[in-house]
């Protein structure tokens, strides 16, 4: 297993990312995904608006953003699932923490969970995969006690 938190900021985050990927390690060992490699970058409002805007034409930041290789077919092993990269925007973390009145811990880890879930396949695109996969973000945040 593989997981790797990048922070392309220039803020100081060491401690966060520590245990940031502390706590990735542990779900995927819960969930017995013992052959994953995966990564977190950390950026800005600024690169992520630009990774919207190029990859799903919409010219503004968002919090989150997958690029799951498994979507593509023609990168296929059997022995290590490449899962992809997760890009979290440090600005909409900090934002989101205030609106929704938890901690910045609780929106990082969620929105890395959000992301680890889309990387594994789950999607919010239609009602009945939202309740799934939002059912199994609040599991796995409760589970380690990363509550709002």
């Amino acid at each position: 297993m593989e997981i790797e938190v990048f922070n392309e900021t220039e803020e100081d985050l060491s401690k966060d990312i520590m245990e940031l990927k502390d706590f990735l390690y542990k779900v995927a060992k819960d969930e017995k995904l013992d052959n994953i490699i995966y990564n977190v970058i950390i950026i800005d409002n600024d690169r992520i608006q630009k990774i919207n805007k190029e990859y799903r034409g919409k010219d503004m930041p968002t919090d989150v953003i997958t690029f799951a290789l498994e979507d593509d077919k023609t990168f296929n092993r059997t022995d290590i699932r490449v899962l992809g990269d997760i890009y979290i925007s440090i600005d909409k973390v900090r934002s989101q923490a205030l609106e929704y009145g938890h901690s910045f811990k609780r929106e990082l880890y969620f929105l890395s969970i959000h992301g680890f879930l889309h990387l594994l396949g789950y999607d919010h695109m239609k009602e009945e995969e939202e309740k799934v996969m939002f059912k199994k973000q609040e599991e796995v945040l409760l589970r380690y006690g990363i509550e709002r």
